[in-house]
């Protein structure tokens, strides 16, 4: 099921492991009680605007899928997970100003 501006909210394992599976993915591992992460959820958009057809986006909601959360140790949200052809490569934990996240994903696809 899709959210907002090319962000897919992910709703399993099979689809977790299918989506992140070519190319650089950004996983935003977040809970809908966690206020840090609705304050990232417009910058997600933001940027998966920005990176459209460089770097696929994502969300999973780790008290939905706390098995995927517990493979990549996720234990403080937000986390924001980048993977490159189905591997971790980068982790960003807590709250990132927008031009610091952009900053980052740049580096990653230079």
């Amino acid at each position: 099921m899709t959210d907002n501006e090319g962000v897919l909210e992910i709703g399993n394992k099979e689809e977790f492991e299918n989506f992140i599976s070519g190319g650089i993915v950004l996983v935003d591992f977040f809970a809908d009680w966690c206020m840090p992460c609705l304050m990232m959820a417009p910058v997600i958009d933001d940027l998966s605007e920005t990176f459209g057809g460089k770097i696929k986006f994502a969300k999973v909601n780790i008290d939905d899928n706390s098995d995927i959360a517990r493979k990549f140790h996720v234990s403080s949200i937000p986390n924001f997970v980048v993977f490159k052809d189905g591997e971790p490569i980068e982790q960003f934990v807590g709250a990132i100003s927008s031009e610091e996240f952009e900053n980052k994903l740049n580096k990653l696809i230079e």
